[in-house]
């Protein structure tokens, strides 16, 4: 099949590689491993993950009822605040249901207590995110436990509550990672159990979040597996359950893009893309981060002239946003009109926050099967921008 870019490539080997890991460490473990549809939620390819998972989890109306509809199952929901409006459809579409605050607590209990004694047969699990205060995310912007942060009880303000909450509360979930390591999770359980020990022995579950990235390379899998074991025996009353989002989408494909522009401006050569980063790529503008370019080096950005062979180019996006543009990137040859360049690592965090910001052409979405054959999940035409813009 040949693609008319821009467009992402999920490569269901690499999908099924991520699964199988992912799987080991639940087997292992006793762990239970759940999808968050925050980094990945192309429902088109549940039928796959539902052959190693059985859950998800969801932070929002929509989220919850993807997770009832498309893959089968209740979701695991959490989300900073709850509405009036939106909690009926989170209790119809939930196993389980975590409260960000006491308040959001105290303002809920009864709608969940009257659905539990309406539905026993699907008693809603709850719990409360709790703040361990500490986290190594070292960019604020993506730390849960930064000073003042607006999500999770602190212990302190738990202390002060009576011990009839935990009635209702049957789980803890902790969430301080971002694509971290296992040893952050160690320390992350030392803070935990110091803050929050106490609690521990009454509760039926813990969820210790996302930001696992236990499918990375260099992840220390074996001490993944062997914390959340010696944690299940520490506290033989909990289900431990984690729930990353990008240690299942990494590294299952990139973005394609063409080039459909070469402009130069006071000796800076720009290659404009088919693509935006702003609408595409949001990351690489808030994070930022940039990811890997196949065929290219990236250079430091102040970089203006190449010592020894090569072409340098800096990548803009289609946008009119004059920030739409990533790096400096050094090629072993002049690029032409109508190249393919290729982002590597495109899945996770992507397909879930793009937009259409100045009517731009949004990416198709490609499955490559195992046996190499190309489907198209989704092409995207003017009438889905019109309709968002209605």
């Amino acid at each position: 099949m040949v693609m008319k870019t821009p467009y992402y490539l999920v490569e269901e080997r690499l999908l099924r590689r991520n699964l199988s890991l992912i799987k080991k460490v639940a087997d292992e473990s006793g762990a239970e491993v759940i999808l968050a549809f925050k980094a990945f939620a192309l429902w088109r390819t549940f039928p796959i993950f539902r052959e190693y998972i059985q859950h998800t989890t969801a932070s929002s109306p929509y989220e919850a009822r993807l997770a009832m509809e498309e893959f089968g199952s209740p979701a695991h929901t959490y989300s900073p605040a709850y509405t009036e409006e939106d909690f009926p459809t989170i209790l119809q579409c939930s196993g389980h249901i975590t409260f960000n605050s006491l308040s959001q607590l105290r303002r809920f209990r009864p709608m969940v207590e009257n659905y539990n004694r309406e539905h026993p047969e699907k008693a809603i699990s709850c719990g409360l995110r709790v703040n361990p205060e500490y986290s190594e995310i070292e960019t604020d912007l993506y730390n849960p436990c930064a000073p003042g942060s607006r999500f999770g009880v602190l212990a302190e303000d738990l202390a002060q509550c009576p011990s009839s909450i935990f009635q209702l509360i049957e789980g803890f979930l902790c969430h301080n990672h971002c694509e971290s390591s296992a040893e952050a999770l160690q320390e992350s359980m030392r803070h935990l159990e110091k803050k929050f020990g106490q609690w521990l022995p009454r509760l039926k579950w813990l969820n210790l979040g996302g930001g696992h990235l236990m499918t990375r390379k260099d992840y220390n899998v074996d001490l993944l597996i062997r914390i959340i074991k010696e944690t299940r025996t520490r506290y033989p009353n909990l289900k431990i359950i984690l729930e990353p989002g990008s240690a299942f989408a990494w590294q299952t494909g990139p973005l394609v893009a063409s080039v459909v522009d070469i402009v130069e401006n006071h000796g800076i050569r720009t290659a404009i893309l088919d693509v935006s980063f702003t609408c595409h790529m949001p990351d690489c503008l808030e994070m930022p981060y940039w990811p890997a370019v196949r065929g290219a080096e990236n250079l430091p950005p102040t970089t203006t002239t190449l010592e020894g062979e090569g072409w340098l180019y800096r990548l803009g996006g289609n946008s009119c946003l004059s920030g739409d543009y990533m790096g400096m990137w050094k090629f072993d040859h002049e690029l032409e009109i109508g190249e393919k360049v290729i982002f590597e690592d495109m899945i996770h965090y992507t397909t879930v926050k793009t937009t259409m910001f100045n009517g731009i052409q949004h990416p198709g979405i490609v499955l490559e099967r195992v046996d190499g054959k190309r489907e198209l999940l989704r092409e995207f035409a003017y009438e889905d921008y019109r309709d968002r813009m209605c």
